[in-house]
């Protein structure tokens, strides 16, 4: 099989041309922000949200409740949002999920959880796309399709395949820090309730003076962190598929609202320029004691949806929802994101989708756009702009969290290296300094039962020498269990 990899057909568009990369978007520069213009990026998305209906692609499985966002600290020197200022409240919908798994599939399978707030601000909604982790398995977003695919069912069998997992993880280093946590403790939450949650994105604040600072935001749950092990898991993905679903509405049912404090880190505007790794790399964490947490405020969940479907199923979270004194980063997989979030909703709800009531902002609203498929909101003229009507205009101002610069060659490459980049590092750093020795056993325990499990021998030395690359010890603590399974 070897010899075939020199043998390999060329990549093509739909259309059958061939594509300059598998890997890396066109950016203006290696940091620089993504071009429109990148025909096979948009082809890759726009294809895989179009891929399944009507569950969400990902993060198929989940449910959620109502709540409020109450603010407990002045932030307002780092930003002008209306929601972060002090004293305010507002009400917010927080949708949980895994990411694999179809709608059906049992809520304790060791994968990623989704924590996806939407703010309903007086300035309009504001969505926080996040997951129970701080980092993501890769960095750039053509390679987001292809990831999720090979952590779905194959197409022969309609089984998952621990050996397409390994596989892509294996040639994909950067994957490193993000498996490294999935495979620990927390790599099965306890309950929802029971797990932080992150942006894992960097944003971008501005203060009503103009001034502009990075930021990463860090959900603490008051409850504690408490995970399962993959004995408990296993047993509850027989026993009860749909406990985590189960445990958040019975807890709020009972009285038991669930909280999490909210803090954020917070980077001088300039400072990411010269920083030691590369601040916007959705695999890296910023060091706390470098970039220590901030409180915000506090989330508490209240209130059980009446009806899943409408309230839940059909929520839409989107990154591009945002709010004066918060923008987007030159992070790739944010700013794919922005786009691709807001077209999968039109291909699974209709193009209307923001007029279903979940959906609907609480601040009033003047658009353009008009007719579709399911389109309940009365429009009336002038339907057109710029106009002599009286319909709504632009005040000409523009948002400055939506202003920082770019310059260079269009070019297909990961952000430029800096001093400490490297995709190993930080995982080290996760398994060696942050997990004790019971945690190590655990970890060495998971990742063995995991690659037992009809991973390939090419595959399996490769995963042997990723987890070398992590750690050394626990590498090798992971070959011999393999094989003595």
């Amino acid at each position: 099989m070897a010899g075939d990899e020199h043998n390999k057909p060329t990549t093509t568009t739909d259309g059958g041309a061939p594509v300059p990369s598998d890997e890396h978007s066109l950016t203006i520069g290696p940091d620089g922000p993504i071009v429109l213009h990148d025909h096979y990026l948009i082809e890759q998305m726009a294809n895989f949200n179009r891929e399944r209906i009507p569950e969400r692609q990902p993060h198929a499985k989940g449910s959620g409740a109502f709540g409020r966002f109450e603010v407990t600290s002045d932030v307002s020197a780092y930003t002008q949002a209306a929601l972060f200022q002090p004293g305010a409240k507002t009400d917010v919908l927080l949708r949980f999920s895994t990411v694999a798994g179809e709608r059906g599939s049992p809520d304790t399978w060791r994968d990623p959880r989704g924590f996806s707030i939407k703010f309903y601000t007086s300035e309009g909604n504001y969505d926080l796309v996040g997951n129970n982790t701080p980092v993501f398995f890769i960095r750039d977003p053509m390679k987001f399709q292809h990831f999720i695919r090979s952590q779905k069912r194959r197409a022969d069998t309609n089984l998952r395949d621990h050996d397409m997992q390994w596989d892509f993880w294996t040639q994909s280093p950067e994957s490193a820090h993000q498996v490294a946590w999935l495979f620990g403790d927390r790599g099965i939450p306890r309950t929802w309730r029971h797990m932080n949650g992150y942006g894992s994105h960097t944003y971008l604040w501005v203060n009503a003076q103009g001034e502009k600072f990075w930021v990463k935001y860090h959900f603490k749950t008051d409850q504690g962190i408490q995970c399962l092990t993959q004995e408990e898991a296993d047993h509850l993905a027989g026993a009860d598929s749909d406990y985590h679903m189960r445990d958040l509405y019975q807890a709020i049912d009972q009285g038991n609202h669930p909280s999490w404090t909210l803090y954020v880190q917070v980077m001088p505007f300039k400072e990411a320029e010269r920083y030691r790794i590369n601040p916007f790399d959705l695999t890296k964490v910023w060091p706390h004691e470098e970039y220590p947490l901030i409180e915000v405020g506090r989330l508490t969940l209240d209130q059980n949806p009446t009806d899943n479907h409408t309230q839940i199923e059909q929520a839409a979270f989107e990154p591009n929802n945002l709010v004066p004194g918060i923008g987007v980063s030159p992070d790739k997989m944010l700013l794919a994101r922005v786009f691709s979030y807001a077209d999968a909703h039109r291909a699974r709800l209709g193009v209307n989708y923001k007029q279903i009531p979940v959906n609907s902002p609480k601040a009033p609203v003047h658009s353009y756009s008009k007719d579709g498929a399911m389109r309940v909101q009365n429009v009336s003229d002038p339907v057109y702009a710029p106009n002599t009507k009286g319909g709504p205009e632009a005040t000409g101002e523009t948002n400055p969290a939506e202003s920082w610069g770019g310059s260079g060659d269009a070019v297909r490459n990961a952000y430029t290296l800096r001093r400490d980049d490297d995709d190993f590092s930080q995982a080290h750093t996760l398994v060696r300094e942050v997990m004790d020795d019971a945690q190590r056993e655990r970890l060495v325990a998971n990742v063995a039962g995991h690659l037992s499990k009809g991973v390939s021998e090419p595959v399996l030395q490769r995963a042997f020498e990723y987890w070398r690359h992590i750690d050394q010890e626990v590498g090798e603590r992971i070959e011999r269990e393999v094989s003595r399974a």
